[in-house]
């Protein structure tokens, strides 16, 4: 089921390999450009890892050829945008063929969206008389141009208009900036037809903007979307929360991943969990976990 590179198509590992399942490169809103992250995580002795940039999947191939390099096999991966009813959810997809499977008409048609967003955001923002000039310098990785949301509002912050996120964020949607996102069930109707599982990222996170998914909330989830299980171990969760969703997938029979949220130095770093947590998740895949 597991869509490794070919070098890595029979792979086992120890019980205690460090590995990571969630982070981001420049791709999307990571600050780790792809080779520099690759880099950090072989030179780190990182056994197995899954970058998941935010709706991309057309840059997975790539990515598992510079794990392939440097000799660290790299799980494809996504984490998709996605809303039920009024809720929302990022989805960790795992698993998918990256070159032929049901996520990419998915993740263009959001991209595309959220770009078209973006420059109208920024047409608004210039003719309320905010200048960028330096903004060739602001989005060097994007080649100086906008590509993603989050580019105005760091545009605005280093300009300085506002001096915090939130309130650049509060600016960018004042001047009409949506969220942009996958129906939750076409997107795992698309991942299970795609040989993909689906995880629930960060259920517990309880910012500003983020469905929180306790174990009733899960249920009535459950009831209509076939979610193959949550994110467990991600640095927002609390003890306790870690100790609510251990009960919730064990009492349920569901998978459960462990990751970092890495964007980049100076922010979120990988982290090493052992593989042995995340056993049944890698065996579903198709990856063998020694006792």
């Amino acid at each position: 089921m597991t869509s490794l590179h070919p070098q890595f198509a029979s792979l086992t590992l120890s019980h205690d390999a460090p590995i990571d399942l969630h982070m981001h490169t420049t791709y999307s809103d990571g600050r780790w450009p792809a080779p520099q992250l690759i880099d950090y995580l072989a030179n780190e002795g990182f056994a197995f890892v899954a970058v998941t940039d935010h709706d991309r999947v057309d840059k997975v191939a790539e990515i598992q050829e510079l794990g392939a390099a440097r000799q660290l096999p790299v799980l494809a991966g996504v984490e998709m945008s996605t809303e039920w009813g009024e809720h929302m959810a990022h989805m960790l997809c795992y698993g998918f063929d990256p070159q032929q499977n049901q996520l990419t008409e998915l993740t263009e048609k959001i991209v595309r969206l959220q770009l078209e967003n973006t420059h109208e955001v920024n047409a608004a923002l210039r003719k309320r008389g905010y200048e960028f000039p330096r903004q060739e310098e602001v989005l060097a990785e994007n080649g100086g141009q906008l590509r993603r949301p989050a580019d105005n509002a760091h545009l605005l912050r280093t300009h300085g208009y506002v001096s915090d996120w939130q309130s650049a964020i509060k600016m960018i949607e004042d001047a009409g900036f949506i969220s942009v996102r996958a129906g939750m069930a076409e997107t795992v109707d698309a991942a299970h037809r795609s040989g993909a599982v689906c995880l629930i990222a960060h259920p517990g996170r309880k910012e500003r903007g983020f469905t929180y998914y306790d174990p009733d909330l899960l249920d009535r989830l459950r009831a209509e979307i076939p979610i193959d299980g949550i994110e467990i171990y991600h640095p927002y969760h609390s003890q306790e929360t870690i100790a609510t969703y251990l009960d919730y997938v064990q009492k349920h029979n569901l998978l459960f991943s462990t990751g970092s949220d890495s964007h980049g130095i100076a922010s979120r770093m990988p982290l090493k969990h052992k593989a042995e947590i995340s056993r049944n998740l890698l065996e579903r895949l198709g990856i063998n976990v020694q006792a």
